[in-house]
């Protein structure tokens, strides 16, 4: 395989003619078809691939290629790519292709990016390890007997194992940093808003984030500055200033920072030891680099996990009303309409997008709709004035990305509930709307990889690109 160590040196490479995008296309699909026992990839677009790899190869012959030329991609099974299947890990999107492209793919498309092809998740962004895709676990690369995490767990492991360089995910509740912190890479889910949803699948829409997985900041800062900025097919997208990240990254770094952290994050009760003390290790390390760290009281972060769930659930409940058989994908023929709708969402739907579902449709019964549904909303805003407090004094606030390492296949099915602790960590800044990103910072007994998560002020993306990409190395090193 050729690895050339960041993409910087693959743009080098392509632009002193000592590789073809043609070529680097064919060494990732050999490394895809010798990792297919990982389940990473639900289909690869070999074609398709070539195809853009000939056209940027001449583009860059005529030196009118785009910025992300030779910037190989893949897309977890949640975006639409017109033409292409799309069922986010679902059977009941069966033999749907997209009628459309997302935005977010199409702009990495006119930069000359590759698609390469579509990644395994956890059903509609469902799960925090990725065992409930319709379509079997996605397996770590580090050690076959564990998860990835979820619900990106299939575009994780693509970048993990040198399948592409850099996958776009989602992330509503740390569905992209949980992953990156079981496969020790970086991953970003950037401001709510700050990247168009359009043509991503919807699991809860006021949660929901295009996220960037790879091994480098770098990279990621260059594929934002893409990616990100005002869509007239999302009117949720936020119109504020959109700097150029790949070239700002490096603008803060001799500057020191106060960084924050709270007792609740240390004290919790499911943290593995050895995450605990890598979290220690991390403080250390930025205290040396001449940061102030403080401990600090965040009284409502134990109520971020119970109310991230209500209200995603809810959402969930609301978004699913769409799959029914009748207009794409899976359908059945049924004495009648009714038996229609209960047999293809009854078959179509796994166990966790039908607990979801349930649990939503309860919360926003009208018996219950004030006792949960209307009280979560008001903790959810509590919690993000307590968040605006906290970055009136701070510039990061820190924790441990996930409370323990990558955990075994099999080893939370049969209790949801420790599945859903996964997230206990990662859900706070879907909560508070902020930007996130996880950064390895060291390793437990058995190798497996530990991740630091460092989150900022809403558009503060320039900082804690920055911060992540001084912080990399030291943390690797002294985690």
């Amino acid at each position: 395989m050729i690895n050339y160590g960041s993409f910087r040196a693959v743009q080098e490479a392509l632009r002193h003619g000592t590789i073809s995008c043609r070529e680097l296309v064919l060494n990732f699909l050999q490394n895809i078809n010798q990792n297919k026992s990982l389940n990473a990839f639900l289909d690869v677009f070999e074609e398709s691939a070539l195809q853009q790899a000939d056209i940027i190869d001449q583009k860059l012959k005529n030196n009118i290629a785009g910025p992300l030329a030779g910037l190989v991609v893949g897309i977890k099974d949640v975006f639409a790519y017109q033409k292409f299947p799309l069922q986010a890990g679902s059977k009941i999107l069966d033999g749907y292709s997209a009628a459309y492209t997302a935005t977010c793919i199409q702009r990495l498309l006119d930069a000359d990016a590759i698609i390469i092809g579509r990644q395994n998740c956890d059903e509609f962004g469902m799960g925090s390890s990725n065992e409930n895709s319709a379509f079997g676990s996605v397996k770590n690369f580090l050690d076959n007997t564990r998860v990835p995490g979820g619900s990106s767990g299939g575009s994780a492991v693509a970048v993990q194992a040198q399948m592409c360089h850099l996958s776009l995910g989602s992330d509503t509740g740390g569905s992209v940093r949980q992953p990156a912190s079981f496969c020790g890479l970086i991953g970003l889910k950037p401001t709510y808003s700050r990247i168009s949803r359009h043509g991503l699948v919807a699991y809860a829409s006021s949660f929901d984030c295009v996220g960037l997985i790879a091994h480098e900041v770098e990279t990621i800062a260059k594929v934002l500055s893409i990616v990100a900025g005002k869509d007239d097919f999302d009117s949720t997208v936020s119109s504020e200033y959109m700097p150029d990240y790949a070239t700002s990254i490096q603008e803060n770094k001799n500057q020191t920072f106060k960084f924050a952290y709270s007792k609740q994050s240390i004290e919790h009760d499911g943290i593995q030891p050895e995450v605990k003390q890598a979290f220690s290790s991390a403080i250390e390390q930025i205290k040396k680099d001449g940061h102030q760290v403080n401990e600090i009281n965040l009284p409502l972060q134990p109520y971020a996990l119970p109310t991230y769930y209500i209200l995603t659930t809810a959402e969930a409940s609301s978004n699913l009303n769409r799959y029914d058989g009748i207009r794409y994908g899976a359908s059945t023929q049924t004495s009648s309409l009714e038996q229609q709708y209960k047999r293809v969402r009854t078959d179509g739907f796994g166990e966790e997008v039908k607990r979801r579902i349930l649990l939503g449709t309860f919360v926003l019964s009208s018996s219950y709709y004030d006792s949960f549904y209307s009280k979560a909303q008001k903790v959810r805003q509590l919690i993000r004035q307590e968040t605006i407090e906290v970055f009136k004094q701070y510039d990061f606030l820190i924790s441990p990305t996930a409370p323990t390492t990558a955990f075994k296949l099999g080893e939370k099915q049969e209790n949801p509930l420790t599945m859903y602790l996964a997230d206990v960590y990662s859900v706070y800044a879907n909560i508070a709307g902020i930007p996130a990103i996880s950064v390895p910072c060291g390793s437990d007994l058995q190798n497996l990889p530990i991740g630091l998560q460092i989150m900022a002020a809403d558009f503060q993306e320039i900082k804690l690109l920055s911060i992540a990409h001084r912080l990399k190395e030291k943390l690797k090193l002294h985690g």
